[in-house]
């Protein structure tokens, strides 16, 4: 095989990985240099010229004439005899530069050359993958489910790039059938070996921020900011936004008219409940923002704790705690500070048992119902043993109740 003949035979390396051809020259280059110091124990006496524009590469061998019987280094050397029959006017400490083929070098070292570059192009590409991906991180990229696993989806994109979507970043409802298109944020991008991983989300608050950015022309243009995002993937979300224009209405912009620009952000994230917030730095606003659709009655801030206590009317504490106390969650990741809900109730005033039902089981308000009592002061006002022994209760569920009932009402 000669050298023109190995230029070619490595085309298929440039098509199958769509790189360059300088590129594929340089990394050429490179692996012969490590077969010349394989064999002759270093690289430094030869020139390698590629040629890209012609597809040829020339091998050059330089060594110092000697006198014959004088070669100590035949890497560095030659003998006068040996050059003369290169070239006949040659004379001692002349340089000779002398033509290598590759079939000079034998099979073996052709054969190491081919996996050298297959390698070397192979560790390229994955370098290429990485820094590509690893810039895209908080990006949407959408791909095609190529294989469906227990703990993860295999997505590929249009380069068949292979993407990872784990079942712990997939939304509870999501459900994948093979050749689906499916959209998701880029999370991690790491290193497995020497291959690059490529870790997507679609439970990540960037997700949901990101198809605002692609969804809402104004997000896009950067004439609203999105200012806070908290999700609880598949049942609710919160986003709060901010518009530096006072003609442009942030909450409306978002929202849409009757809600047509959020409902394909809502589809996507199979009907995730977003409620979209103006965002405010006035702390105690945005807190009776963020616990919406509740109305506050006070508010306790504690800045060095983190800490913020509400108060709100009977009625209006299962709306400010929300189904499976999302709605409390939520705020309070937005906010940043844990918030604690409390009934506001006047101290002559009594309430009904039923309005605790988000702290105290059903069946233990029946219990005490069902003894005739059934407003939190006439449980109070009754002796502890006595309740233990009418409503058949453990003691321990008896005193649980007094403590939440007792803390509601001095409170």
């Amino acid at each position: 095989m000669d050298n023109i003949a190995l230029i070619e035979s490595f085309a298929d390396f440039k098509d199958e990985k769509n790189i360059d051809r300088i590129t594929l020259m340089a990394i050429l280059e490179e692996a012969l240099q490590g077969i010349l110091r394989r064999k002759f124990g270093s690289d430094d006496n030869f020139d390698i010229i590629v040629n890209p524009d012609k597809g040829d590469l020339e091998i050059w061998h330089n060594r110092i004439v000697v006198a014959d019987g004088e070669v100590e280094d035949p890497s560095a050397q030659i003998e006068l005899s040996a050059a003369r029959r290169i070239e006949p006017d040659f004379e001692i400490d002349e340089e000779v530069s002398e033509p290598v083929k590759l079939e000079d070098l034998g099979r073996r070292a052709i054969l190491s050359l081919r996996q050298n570059l297959a390698a070397k192009i192979q560790e390229h590409d994955n370098a290429n993958l990485y820094e590509r991906f690893k810039e895209m991180e908080g990006e949407i990229v959408s791909g095609e489910v190529h294989h469906i696993r227990q703990k993860h989806v295999i997505i590929m994109d249009d380069d068949q790039n292979e993407m990872i979507l784990p079942k712990e970043n997939q939304i509870p409802s999501d459900f994948f059938r093979k050749g689906e298109s499916v959209r998701a944020v880029v999370d991690e991008v790491k290193l497995k070996g020497i291959r690059p991983q490529i870790v997507l989300s679609r439970t990540s608050p960037k997700f949901l921020e990101k198809l605002f950015e692609s969804e809402i022309p104004e997000i896009f243009d950067g004439l609203i900011t999105i200012k806070g995002v908290a999700r609880i993937p598949g049942e609710k979300a919160k986003v709060a936004v901010e518009s530096y224009d006072d003609r442009i209405d942030p909450v409306g912009a978002c929202v849409g008219m009757k809600g047509s620009r959020i409902h394909s952000i809502v589809r996507e994230l199979r009907n995730e409940n977003i409620d979209v917030i103006n965002y405010t730095n006035n702390l105690q606003l945005y807190v009776s923002r963020a616990l919406a659709p509740a109305r506050i009655s006070k508010m306790e801030i504690d800045e060095d704790d983190k800490r913020i206590s509400v108060y709100v009317k009977p009625e209006e504490v299962s709306k400010a705690i929300g189904k499976g106390g999302h709605n409390v969650r939520l705020a309070g990741k937005l906010i940043g500070m844990e918030i604690d809900v409390f009934r506001d109730i006047p101290q002559d005033e009594d309430v009904e048992l039923t309005e605790f039902k988000d702290e105290i089981e059903d069946w233990v308000i029946n219990s005490f119902k069902n003894i005739g009592l059934d407003t939190a002061r006439s449980v109070l006002e009754q002796d502890i043993n006595d309740l233990i022994n009418r409503t058949d209760l453990e003691e321990e569920t008896v005193l649980e109740v007094i403590r939440i009932l007792k803390e509601e009402l001095e409170d």
